[in-house]
């Protein structure tokens, strides 16, 4: 009798210690393995940084690149007005559409005018 309780505790041992490593491998894969991709991938998006790129930084700043020195990023927040920032201070590079020349204008349709339409004409 003692002989089958010793082989029975011994079981529930294994899993107690079986449950916390399982349960720190769970937490790994659903938040530290993401978390460290976005950081690498994050990090590869601030060292191709290159000038005249559209750029957002991390308090919500639309701006163009200028210049790029090895830790910081001069940035052009307005005609003529410029910034330093480090690096890290950039969270995404923002694609420009591109403008679509008067050639791509169909001949069916019409650019665009400046003027709103007059809904009672």
């Amino acid at each position: 009798m003692l002989l089958s309780q010793a082989a029975t505790g011994g079981g529930a041992n294994y899993w107690t210690l079986l449950l916390p490593i399982l349960l720190l491998a769970l937490f790994w894969v659903v938040a530290i393995r993401p978390q460290r991709r976005r950081q690498r991938e994050t990090s590869d998006m601030q060292s191709k940084l290159q000038p005249g790129q559209q750029v957002m930084t991390g308090a919500g700043l639309l701006a163009t690149v200028h210049a790029v020195e090895d830790d910081a990023v001069v940035l052009e927040i307005a005609p003529g007005v410029y910034a330093r920032h480090v690096r890290q201070a950039i969270v995404r590079i923002i694609d420009q559409p591109d403008q679509p020349s008067q050639s791509q204008v169909g001949e069916g349709t019409t650019p665009p005018s400046d003027r709103p339409e007059d809904p009672t004409a």
